[in-house]
């Protein structure tokens, strides 16, 4: 790899690596947020949503707009989006103005990784391509794995507004050795898809809106259901408008293809579980079990470290049998997990916690980068970076409302406090749900592959 190579890959690991950990750590930091702003649980709830949904909305149309203003381009207005935000909202005054600058951080979390990607894909080529997307895939993970920790050090220091401040530095520093990427377009780019865009973001926006604000005006607010009844309707329209656009950011022709269909909802389940996990885990463990920050950081570990280290067993067991029977085997991982971390209690320790949260963890980890080889592999080359762009939406869209879901199951539970003897019953119901859900989820999988021994490209 050359010199200049060995810069951009540097540069553009630096500011992804910051996505992940911004979101995990604000998690950690819902508890002294909530006491420090004093505001109510929806709004602190907002926090992580607001980044999240705007992320996921933001993706595909900043994709369409590096093509043809530019990737650098695109990616120093994201990444500078991205630090602007993070540094204001470490001085944020209240929450309503904090869960403004996440939204903003997120579409500029939006922009700066999908013109990364775009950047790594023109500037790499043969086995330097894979080298520099294995690091792409490994900084993410990092990210996951080690963002409760490391934010829970931060906090310990300097306090909840370091996971803001610390994200954002670090991508100022990676926006000032912009100049050192290369530039680059793609000539045949045919614009921007803003009718789906604004369908796709708006929708997903209003129905996190009734899962959050559900619990506490009342699932009959007449606001609550305006705010289901347009968001689905958004979604419907997003279907019909993708259908008939010119330059759809979604093609839902790929759907129709099993293996394909298999993996998005494969991949979709394992950040529906994971995410909201990392989100409540850590307030239920300082508030409930009564464990400091950093030992919940510290006992998070036991389910995200196996994704730094067991993807490369997955690809070796993948070779020996299949990627069917991997991603089998991830799935009865997970669901399994799930349904044994419900022995959670306040007397739980982190050796008690250590069985399932490890077997979570596996199941996670086999997934991590076989999923999405296998996705991009049913679309056949033609469609990759379509297939890669609806992957990595569809996928974020699912954690974010599984978020909500379990954020909404929390807030009826502790009555919007994350606290007390309802926090209990409340986390359990909620895994019992992402036990049944990925259980579901099993069975269509099973079924979808054994259609096809195949990856069949979309023509």
């Amino acid at each position: 790899m050359r010199t200049h190579q060995v810069v951009t890959i540097a540069t553009l690991l630096l500011a992804v690596l910051m996505f992940p950990i911004t979101l995990t750590g604000a998690s950690i930091a819902l508890p002294e947020i909530r006491a420090a702003l004093h505001g109510d649980l929806a709004s602190v709830q907002w926090v992580v949503n607001a980044y999240n949904t705007t992320f996921a909305g933001f993706m595909l149309a900043a994709g369409g707009l590096a093509d043809i203003v530019g990737r650098r381009r695109v990616f120093a207005a994201g990444t500078g989006i991205f630090a602007v935000g993070g540094l204001l909202s470490a001085v944020a005054p209240n929450l309503l103005v904090l869960d403004v600058l996440r939204g903003l951080s997120g579409i500029g979390a939006a922009a700066a990784a999908t013109s990364a990607v775009a950047i790594l894909a023109s500037s790499f080529d043969g086995k330097a391509k894979s080298l520099a997307f294995s690091l792409f895939g490994t900084a993410i993970g990092f990210g996951l794995a080690f963002g409760p920790s490391v934010s829970s050090l931060l906090m310990g220091v300097f306090g909840w507004q370091s996971v803001f401040w610390f994200p954002a530095a670090v991508g100022a520093v990676a926006l000032a050795l912009v100049p050192v990427l290369p530039e680059s377009r793609n000539p045949g780019a045919a614009g921007v898809d803003w009718p789906g865009t604004v369908t796709f973001t708006g929708g997903l926006l209003l129905v996190i809106t009734g899962f959050i604000e559900g619990p506490a005006l009342g699932w009959s607010s007449p606001l609550v259901v305006l705010a289901f009844v347009v968001g689905v309707g958004l979604l419907v329209a997003f279907t019909v408008v993708e259908r008939r656009v010119a330059n759809p950011m979604f093609h839902f022709e790929l759907l129709r293809t099993p293996r394909f269909l298999a993996a998005a909802m494969a991949a979709a389940t394992f950040v529906a579980v994971m995410v909201p996990l990392l989100v409540y885990l850590p307030s239920y463990l300082t508030e409930v079990v009564g464990q400091t920050a950093p030992q919940a950081g510290a006992t998070l570990i036991l389910m995200t470290a196996p994704i730094l280290v067991l993807p490369l067993l997955a690809g070796a067991l993948a070779r020996r049998t299949s990627e069917n029977a991997v991603l089998t085997a991830a799935l009865v991982l997970l669901a399994v997990g799930a349904a044994w971390l419900t022995t959670i209690g306040p007397a739980s320790t982190a050796l008690s916690l250590a069985g399932p949260l490890l077997t979570l963890g596996a199941g996670i980890g086999l997934s991590t980068g076989l999923v999405d080889a296998m996705a991009l592999s049913s679309a056949g080359p033609a469609r990759a970076g379509t297939a890669s762009g609806m992957f990595g939406t569809s996928r974020l869209a699912f954690e974010t409302i599984s978020i909500a879901v379990v954020g909404s199951i929390i807030a009826s539970g502790t009555g919007g406090t994350l606290q007390g003897d309802g926090y209990t019953s409340a986390l359990r119901l909620s895994l019992w749900l992402l036990a049944a859900m990925t259980a579901v989820v099993l069975a269509a999988f099973t079924a979808l592959t054994r259609r096809t021994t195949t990856a069949p490209a979309v023509a």
